[in-house]
């Protein structure tokens, strides 16, 4: 139950993300004067409509989407000729310009209100010291590192070998550990299969025991099976200048971050359908079906309420960020495309004033289809392809 309240939870906050961006775009149109004759949320046949004024609202069956229709909104359209003066391809660049990046500016807007309500409300989470004193023992050795345990596994190394909750870690195969991050290197140094000496300090006993434990492989790797305890953390609430601080650093570390999967996704495709799939930033990437996944998984893990409401919250944030980035690309049919079209009529005005040329009128967009249905192949087919990674291997939200 609580999974699919994650679930639908999230539909319901990608439809209002998708109707604030498609609303930048109406409000600012019906401000300029410019006919807008639909505003729909999903794509598909028609659950239901409502006309007020000029403009049809309704609710479509796939909720994959929204769009609204501007009359003229590239040359191609034919208009008739008494709407001919409010068309979107007749009204001044600056206009058109607004109107078209009204839906990024939006989702920007959307993502930075959210951030600094989350900040003052919920708080921000601290993110606390690492240590070596164990507040978990995995129970088995998992096929993958993202699993739980099943039925058949053997146990983990750490169980096997007796170290139990509350033992601080004080050295690893002879080599002294005094933070989280040696512990770490420490283990990546040994190999799977390796027998390893642990020195631990238990409560109750005078002094240090040694464990002896045999390493486990998982993808390759070697594993322990134990969780560091964290002292220090937890979510401290703040006003409204630091809030609006920290949504403007989050905003930034989110859009860096979005640029890194960029980069790395092309090399993360051949894992999509493998356990090594979110090894990397471009395999962590998901369709709608692995962000609603995340939700459910949000909704339904033992974290506390707090806990809960701050990862979807960041969730919801995060695809607002996506939406708003994803639309900026120069790549027609994207909102970055429209402007960029916009910004290039206008350069080759200034050019042919320049020379005492006439203005040459708007772009010829027949000579641009060829570019946009690639662009649209490439995202549909990586939509696609995300989708069914997301069907048969799923994201699984870190632990």
């Amino acid at each position: 139950m609580a999974f699919a309240l994650g679930a639908v939870a999230f539909v319901v906050a990608l439809l209002v993300s998708v109707m604030l961006h498609e609303g930048g775009h109406l409000l600012t149109a019906k401000r300029f004067g410019m006919k807008a004759t639909q505003y729909f949320v999903g794509f598909g046949p028609t659950l239901w409509s409502r006309t007020r004024g000029e403009t049809e609202y309704g609710i479509k069956a796939i909720p994959l989407g929204g769009f609204v229709k501007i009359i003229g909104y590239t040359p191609l359209e034919e208009v008739d000729e008494a709407d001919r003066p409010r068309a979107f391809y007749r009204q001044p660049a600056g206009r058109r310009a607004i109107v078209i990046a009204a839906g990024v500016v939006v989702n920007f807007v959307f993502a930075f209100v959210l951030l600094m309500a989350m900040a003052m409300t919920v708080g921000v989470r601290e993110p606390g010291t690492v240590t070596t004193t164990v507040d978990e023992v995995s129970s088995c050795v998992p096929a993958r590192l993202q699993d739980g345990c099943g039925g058949g596994r053997p146990e983990s190394p750490a169980k096997a070998a007796g170290l139990r909750a509350g033992d601080r870690v004080l050295t690893f195969n002879g080599t002294r550990v005094a933070d989280w991050d040696e512990l770490r290197d420490a283990i990546d140094r040994a190999k799977p299969g390796q027998t390893v000496p642990v020195a631990v300090q238990r409560a109750g006993v005078p002094r240090p025991v040694t464990l002896r434990m045999r390493l486990a492989d998982v993808g390759g790797e070697p594993f322990v099976g134990l969780s560091a305890r964290i002292v220090g953390s937890g979510y401290e609430r703040t006003g409204p200048v630091n809030a609006a601080v920290f949504a403007g650093r989050a905003i930034g570390r989110t859009v860096r971050s979005m640029g890194q999967i960029v980069v790395d996704l092309p090399s993360a495709i051949p894992k999509l359908f493998t356990p090594e799939r979110q090894s990397s930033p471009g395999g962590q990437v998901g369709s709608v079906v692995g962000a609603t996944e995340v939700s459910g998984q949000i909704f339904s893990s033992h974290s506390t309420v707090r806990d809960k409401i701050a990862l979807y919250l960041s969730l919801v944030v995060s695809v607002n960020i996506f939406l708003g980035a994803l639309n900026v690309v120069p790549l027609l049919p994207l909102d970055g495309g429209h402007l960029a079209v916009v910004a290039y009529e206008r350069l080759r005005v200034r050019i042919n004033g320049i020379r005492g040329r006439p203005d040459p009128g708007t772009v010829d967009m027949t000579k641009l289809m060829p570019l946009t249905y690639l662009a649209v192949l490439v995202l549909v087919g990586l939509g696609v392809l995300l989708i069914l990674a997301d069907l048969v291997n799923p994201l699984q939200m870190p632990q």
